[in-house]
């Protein structure tokens, strides 16, 4: 298969999560509006060590924060060869927030976490609450703070959207998850 191919399969397994599992279940509320607009970046890293995914990751975060939020809202950087292992991936989250720091973009940007395997601290690898933050392939989500101050503004708990996504989750279950976002 040809690099092109395997980014273009990663690609659509993302956007298939988002539409049917993210926008489709509404686990995040704020998704709909900005991908149907056209808003959302998806960006594969090829990086195979993390110094090639820190210099992607700070690549994306200037490439964000520079751009018009009407053009690029929000940023996936998708890296499927790096990270597969979630303790691995959640110890970058370190230094993933270093980069945001380092770029003086901390406050500015935030970075979000998804990956295959995600748990909870405290949780069971089984339970289906952790498939809000489960997505195809290891990935950060780059958000701009003040979208999310904006957007959270008009809630009157954003706690409400964490307990409703457990809630979606654990009436779907496991099972029906998988089937849901399995390729069609």
């Amino acid at each position: 298969m040809s690099q092109l191919s395997d980014q273009d399969a990663v690609i659509e397994a993302t956007r298939r999560w988002l539409e049917k599992a993210v926008i489709g279940l509404n686990l995040c509320p704020f998704a709909g509006q900005p991908w149907h607009q056209g808003r959302v970046r998806l960006r594969v890293s090829e990086a195979t060590r993390p110094q090639q995914l820190v210099q992607d990751l700070a690549d994306q975060l200037l490439a964000l924060h520079k751009a018009d939020p009407a053009d690029c809202e929000t940023t996936l950087l998708i890296h499927p060869k790096l990270l597969g292992d979630f303790l691995e991936y959640n110890d970058f989250l370190d230094v993933a927030d270093g980069v945001l720091e380092e770029l003086a973009l901390d406050g500015t940007i935030q970075i979000a976490s998804f990956h295959p395997d995600y748990q909870f601290a405290g949780s069971a690898a089984d339970d289906p609450a952790n498939c809000t933050n489960r997505s195809p392939y290891p990935m950060l989500h780059l958000l701009r703070e003040a979208s999310i101050e904006a957007a959270t503004a008009k809630l009157p708990s954003s706690e409400a959207i964490y307990e409703r996504n457990i809630k979606t989750m654990q009436a779907l279950g496991l099972k029906a998850w998988e089937r849901l976002i399995r390729p069609d």
